[in-house]
């Protein structure tokens, strides 16, 4: 079934986890868009994968990309909408029992999500991790941690212990362990902390600069193609192409991984993960690097 004559009615997702071709790990449920992403080409995509996905499979379907959102019920009631906007697709191509599964399934998977919701909830770390209770809430910092590991842009974490700290200190506290530090003084220090290595970072900088004055200040370069490619041209010049007796380029893994992240952005203008270019170098991980007909061969250059 294609969409190519039907006029997508799209649902106001506030998540869109996308990959494209090459980035997919689970070809079968993965939405894969390779150009613009935007809330029409997912929901297009999403409704494709609809239809070409078995029935049998629909279950696995549901649960695998709830697993890739951070709000899962969220998820499920806009795929639910876009499911009801487009029910004349669904009716033209005979295919309600497609959608009256889906809808049966999101049900149960909604009231699975609220349920695990509820039981997460409850869940309280030891006693020994809990700095101090009140009738709505306890404050665990040993568990503010944690969450603060998942973030990793400082200035979210400055607004997350920001929030803590002030809602800690407006809470009509019922109970304080003793044994360990106020909360609200380790949310402070934690945020001095950020600040303090923030500050030595630049300082750092501004001395590599100054001892290398010969270095010219520049904006990280936007590579139009897939991030493979531009990863595969260093592994041809590192690896495969050589002057004489020795390669192009003569450096270690870690020095090249550093040239790259530290000078281009993908071409969404994301930064580019110092993990995947690690793999895209391993030479065993040669399915990571980009097929013959879309390398870009560099010995023709030469």
């Amino acid at each position: 079934m294609s969409l190519k004559n039907h006029i997508v009615q799209n649902a106001p997702f506030s998540e869109m986890v996308v990959v494209t071709s090459l980035q997919s790990t689970n070809p079968a449920f993965d939405i894969i868009i390779d150009g613009e992403i935007n809330l029409n080409t997912y929901c297009s995509a999403l409704l494709n994968k609809v239809f070409e996905t078995a029935q049998s499979q629909f279950p696995n379907f549901i649960s695998y990309q709830c697993k890739q959102v951070k709000d899962a019920l969220k998820w499920l009631n806009k795929f639910e909408k876009l499911l009801a906007n487009n029910e004349e697709l669904f009716t033209t191509n005979k295919a309600l029992s497609r959608y009256n599964k889906l809808f049966n399934l999101i049900e149960q998977k909604r009231i699975e999500v609220q349920s695990t919701s509820v039981k997460e909830f409850k869940t309280k770390p030891a006693k020994k991790y809990i700095n101090a209770e009140c009738e709505e809430r306890y404050y665990s910092f040993h568990e503010l941690k944690i969450q603060l590991e998942n973030l990793k842009d400082e200035n979210e974490k400055i607004l997350r212990l920001t929030e803590e700290l002030y809602n800690y200190q407006q809470a009509n506290i019922e109970f304080i362990n003793t044994k360990i530090p106020n909360y609200d003084e380790q949310c402070k220090k934690e945020i001095e902390q950020i600040y303090a290595l923030r500050k030595l970072k630049s300082e750092l900088e501004t001395y590599q600069k100054q001892s290398n004055p010969n270095q010219l200040p520049f904006n990280k370069i936007k590579f139009n193609g897939n991030v493979n490619q531009l990863v595969d041209i260093f592994y041809q010049l590192n690896r495969e192409l050589f002057v004489g007796s020795v390669n192009y380029i003569d450096a270690p893994v870690n020095d090249i991984v550093a040239v790259i992240v530290n000078s281009f952005v993908d071409k969404q203008g994301k930064e580019i993960s110092p993990e995947t270019i690690k793999t895209i170098l391993t030479p065993s991980k040669y399915d990571k690097r980009p097929k013959t007909h879309k390398r870009i061969d560099i010995d023709k250059m030469l």
